[in-house]
């Protein structure tokens, strides 16, 4: 990473979130960024201006994003400005052809974004399990909804997109069981990890109790022990700059859990 970095990540300071999963695109390629609300002394005043309801465009000319994750690119806007890029699948997308994550050709340039995009579905499920009623109340105001919801959660929507998952890794036979698409690491397969990664922290029992009756078993061996091989990453979710899950997407309350 770098204070002169031609890539800046601007989102919440402290936890992975929605940010990480272009933290892990940029470690995976070496590619130096900034974490402008880990690394920049007041930094979290750019990510807080990013929710100014009143702008309706900043100083390069880019529409305001909603709410973070943001990337800013110097030198790829409008003459030469700096674009300013939201949503993280319209990031992800964006690094995928700069980054080589994207596929080796348009069709599985398509691909990729589809798995892409199915496994953040299973991420935004994830943290649904724990706000089923409204993200602005606390978890302990909807508490019983999120019990209901995490048993529908654990016992069929967390099999449903795991068993697909499983499926089309056995089914891309250049990966081996590596790879989602190709014989190269994409987007998608970041993607996917950092999801798993998250549903192991947030319900470990059920996770837990699924590897240890085989269920899975590309997805939770052979997936998910190749992809920290890749560039630095291996290095980065060893460092202090990996952060620890808290009160983001992934929460472990052990009532929402399998007993």
């Amino acid at each position: 990473m770098s204070n002169d970095a031609k890539y800046e990540l601007l989102y919440w300071p402290g936890i992975p979130g929605r940010g990480e999963f272009v933290r892990l695109a940029f470690e995976a390629t070496g590619t130096p960024y900034l974490d402008v609300s880990n690394q920049v002394e007041g930094g979290i005043h750019q990510i807080l201006a990013l929710k100014d309801e009143k702008a309706s465009h900043d100083a390069d000319g880019n529409p305001p994003a909603l709410a973070p994750p943001a990337l800013r690119i110097h030198g790829e806007g409008k003459n030469g400005k700096s674009l300013l890029l939201s949503q993280t699948p319209a990031i992800l997308a964006f690094l995928g052809e700069k980054l080589e994550l994207a596929g080796a050709d348009a069709t599985e340039k398509a691909w990729i974004q589809a798995l892409a995009l199915t496994a953040l579905d299973l991420n935004n499920e994830t943290h649904d399990t724990h706000h089923p009623v409204s993200t602005l109340a606390y978890y302990e105001d909807q508490k019983p909804e999120a019990l209901r919801r995490a048993t529908d959660f654990r016992e069929t929507r967390i099999p449903k997109f795991l068993g697909y998952f499983e499926r089309v890794l056995k089914g891309n036979k250049e990966g081996q069981g590596k790879y989602l698409v190709g014989d190269k690491l994409s987007y998608a397969d970041l993607t996917l990890w950092q999801v798993v990664h998250g549903l192991k922290f947030a319900f470990p029992n059920e996770l837990k109790a699924r590897e240890e009756a085989g269920e899975f078993p590309t997805v939770f061996k052979t997936f998910f022990a190749s992809v920290p091989e890749h560039g630095q990453l291996k290095e980065y979710l060893e460092s202090d700059r990996r952060k620890p899950y808290s009160k983001g997407i992934f929460r472990h309350y052990p009532e929402l859990d399998r007993q």
